[in-house]
């Protein structure tokens, strides 16, 4: 049975048992809402009050994102691109990314024994093969071309 969303009382609590799954930016949640059938006029005050209470917090937000894509082995490029397509602001991606603390180069060394056991490639074949894959998971080609020429301790 699905929840009628007409009162401020039902928006808000439709909101906070999606909170509850796992942090949401405002648009993503406002996304929702809006797909659940609640009304834009009662979206954003319950918005609203969420963020002034802290129960929505765009930095928290960015922060689980960046760490969770980050863990699954996608680089910096990539987690840009996904936060940018969810209505994020470019400065505060950013800020998240710097603030991560995550070595990238690690992140890639890594991502790259699990997926080709640390084999370095034999032929231009394979290195195009590697260097799509990590390309693809949003590493910088810099960091690549490094890794995949056996220089990453230059």
């Amino acid at each position: 049975m699905s929840v009628v969303l007409d009162n401020p009382a039902a928006v808000r609590r439709t909101a906070m048992d999606l909170l509850a799954r796992r942090e949401h930016g405002r648009v993503e949640l406002t996304r929702k809402l809006r797909k659940r059938g609640a009304p834009p006029e009662l979206i954003e005050p319950a918005l609203d009050r969420l963020t002034e209470e802290g129960l929505l917090s765009e930095s928290r937000y960015l922060e689980s994102f960046v760490s969770y894509r980050a863990r699954s082995g996608y680089g910096p490029l990539r987690i840009r691109e996904e936060l940018t397509q969810r209505g994020l602001s470019r400065a505060d991606i950013e800020q998240a990314l710097r603030d991560s603390g995550i070595d990238w180069r690690e992140q890639l060394e890594e991502t790259w024994r699990r997926k080709f056991a640390g084999q370095q490639p034999g032929d231009a074949r394979e290195r195009a093969q590697q260097g799509r894959f990590l390309s693809y998971r949003g590493y910088p080609l810099d960091l690549i071309g490094r890794l995949l020429r056996g220089a990453f301790d230059e």
